[in-house]
Parts: C-alpha cells; structure tokens; sequence
C-alpha cells in the first residue's frame, strides 16, 4: 500500500462517557426513577445516586479544555465540564478538533465492567438498568453519528449464562466488543482460571459472536501500590503491571485454546512492557513447564490443568491480544517484537491522560518514520479489523 493511504484521522480504543444525568430516568418506569442511578445535590455538590450510595464526579475524569496546571480530584458539576464529555453530538466538535475519525468509549459511573450493577443489593433491578445503558449506548450514543462511534456493552458479571444472553441481543444490534475486567478476583469473582469454568460461557458467546473482550487498566476495581506507604506518582507510574498481569493470565490460562476466535483488547496499558513479557514468559515456559506439568508445587502454588505444551507463547498473543497506546514511543521502537497487527492507538478523551486537543498530532509525531501501511494499521485499520466497524467518512473541516 502506498503513501497515498489517509493518515490524518485516527480511530481511539479507549475514550470515555460521562453519563448524562437523565440516561437512566428516561427509560425506567416512573416508580423506579429514585432507585435508578440519578443525579442529586448534597451540600452544595453535584452526586449520582443509587442502591443508597453518593458518587461525586472525580474532575480528573473530565479534564478537557482545562491545562495541566488546572486538573483536580475535587467533584466537578457537569455545568462546568464541556459538553463533549456527556453528549456525543457535541463531542463531535471536539473529535473533529482532535483528529478522531471514530471512537470507542468506556463508562464512568458504572465503572469499566459495569461493577456498579454487580455490587447492588438488587441485581434483577440492576440488570434491568444495565441493559438500559447497553441500549442507550446504541441508540442514542451512537446512534447520534452513526460511523462516528464504536458500541461497547457491559455484562452482568455475576451471572456468565445470563451475560451470554445479552451479548445474543446485542449483537444483534451490531455490537462487536463487551467490556471485561482485567481480574476477577479482588471484585469478589472466580478468575478466567476457576476450575469449574465460571467464565466459559461469556468466552464461549463471545468466540461465536466474534465478540471483542474490552478490558480497560483499572477494571478490577484496584489502584496497586508497590508499598502502604509508596507515593502516588510511583503507583500510578507502575499501573501497566495490572495490564501484563492480564495479558499473561490469558495467555497461560487455556482459554484461547478453548475458544480459538476470541480476542482481547487491552486499553490503557500502554505497549512498551511487552516485549519484555513475551521474552520472560518464554523464558519460564522453556524452563519450569517439566516439573509444573508433572503435578508438582512450590509453596502451594503452580498446580495447572493446562498442557503447557501447547502454549506457543508469542503465537498465542499474535492471534488473540491487542495492546493500546496513548504515548509509547519505546513500545513504538519496538513494533517488531510486539506486532504491527497488534497495536491500536487511544486518546483517553477526556481523561487527565488525554492528548486532546492535539491527538492526531501526537500520535502521528511517533509513528511519521514508519512506512504508510504501518501508520495506518495502528490508527484506525487494526482497529476497524478488529471491531469489524466502518467508520464514516471524515468530515470536511471548514478552511480545509
């Protein structure tokens, strides 16, 4: 392919919705407009309500239009954020602004895998409201600028048959990518490596229906820390561990054997650490699979029921993993290792991490030495392949 090929648009992975505060009134029947999420004041601050919990909105999660030097975790009232961050006709504007040709788009009050409903004292009532946000994610979200967005749905994690059910049914409204966590375990949940398959039907649904697990860094509901008292710029700085956590319990679980058309997009991690997580999983693989497939322990750890044998470590995460990136120009330099067919980009619209307003620009300034095909695979081919999603046309900007 040559160098005629459009590099000026980009199509983000991970963006994120700040819901707006009438999503959920709208649709559920008027006796259950107070139990449904819903926005309320207190003392002066701006609150989502439900299953008799208050959540403020953090102003991290909403900083766009605002300069570094004005970010803050004070709750902020949506009077305040700009209208791109809860409309999507609006946002528009802004992805126009940005470069952003389509966009995938995360939760915010639900949390990334929908924890939110899981943790209510009601789940057939909080079942009923996720499907509400599945359905307005379609309809109105996305149905705003049809081309424009890619649907993400969220699951009931605590029910796999049922989840099953509603991917069914959102498929068949098109949508191609549900959003999963990164792990299980610290939501109170079994992990992709229960014995008893907890999971499997959720993988099995979305290996018929081609269906993109979405697993965004932070969906286990976990900020780690590398000590109690470690300072919040070294925790922060350390975060990807959650998403190479993610990608080798994939990879050493068995689960792409079982379902070989299933696929994992890993957003907001970043992509430089892989490399050297392929090379260390080799590394262990090549040297411990004897004595751990014999049966054998250490400190009561390493029992399996996977046949290490079949694992092909750099082959498993070729066809089934997809790392993002916001701003990596290591994991760039080291596109050879990781897969040209494996990358994506994001801009965390409008999140503290977001390159906005100038995210084509940033991308573009760390991928402009590679050749034409490559550019465009990592900002937006791999992503329309993946998702099986046909962007609309780029709009035509005045004064261009």
């Amino acid at each position: 392919m040559g160098s005629d090929l459009p590099l000026d648009w980009l199509i983000s992975v991970d963006d994120h919705i700040l819901e707006p505060p009438n999503l959920w009134v709208d649709r559920v029947a008027a006796k259950d407009r107070d139990r449904a999420p819903h926005m309320e004041t207190h003392d002066g601050i701006e609150m989502w309500v439900y299953d008799g919990k208050k959540f403020p909105t953090v102003g991290l999660a909403a900083v766009a239009g605002k300069t570094k030097e004005e970010f803050s975790t004070d709750p902020l009232p949506y009077s305040e954020m700009r209208p791109g961050c809860y409309d999507s006709k609006a946002r528009l504007d802004d992805m126009d602004q940005a470069g952003i040709l389509a966009s995938l788009c995360f939760p915010t009050i639900t949390r990334f895998c929908g924890q939110l409903f899981y943790e209510a004292s009601d789940q057939t009532f909080g079942f009923e409201c996720l499907q509400h946000y599945n359905d307005w994610i379609v309809e109105e979200w996305c149905g705003a600028a049809p081309g424009r967005y890619i649907p993400l749905m969220l699951i009931p994690l605590w029910d796999p048959h049922l989840a099953a059910k509603e991917m069914e049914r959102m498929a068949a409204k098109g949508v191609t990518a549900f959003a999963f966590t990164e792990n299980a375990e610290p939501l109170g949940l079994p992990t992709i490596h229960d014995p008893d398959r907890y999971w499997d039907p959720v993988f099995a649904a979305a290996n018929d229906l081609e269906m993109v697990a979405s697993i965004h860094v932070g969906s286990s509901s976990q900020v780690p820390k590398i000590a109690s008292d470690s300072p919040f710029m070294a925790n922060l700085t350390w975060g990807a561990i959650r998403t190479s956590g993610c990608m080798l319990s994939f990879i050493f679980s068995g689960v792409f054997h079982r379902f070989p058309k299933l696929k994992v997009a890993l957003s907001e991690g970043e992509i430089g650490w892989i490399p050297y997580f392929l090379e260390r999983a080799e590394q262990v693989l090549d040297k411990q699979k004897y004595w751990v497939m014999r049966g054998q322990t250490f400190m009561d750890h390493a029992a399996t029921d996977v046949n290490l044998d079949d694992i092909d470590v750099r082959a498993t995460f070729r066809d089934h993993m997809f790392g993002c990136f916001i701003h990596d120009e290591h994991g760039i330099a080291s596109l050879d290792e990781i897969g040209v067919d494996n990358v994506m980009c994001e801009t965390d619209y409008p999140h503290s991490d977001s390159t906005w307003p100038d995210c084509i620009g940033n991308v573009r300034g760390q991928i402009e030495h590679l050749p034409a095909d490559v550019q465009y695979k990592l900002l937006r081919g791999n992503a329309e392949t993946l998702y099986r999603f046909t962007p609309a046309e780029p709009p035509v900007l005045a004064g261009i």
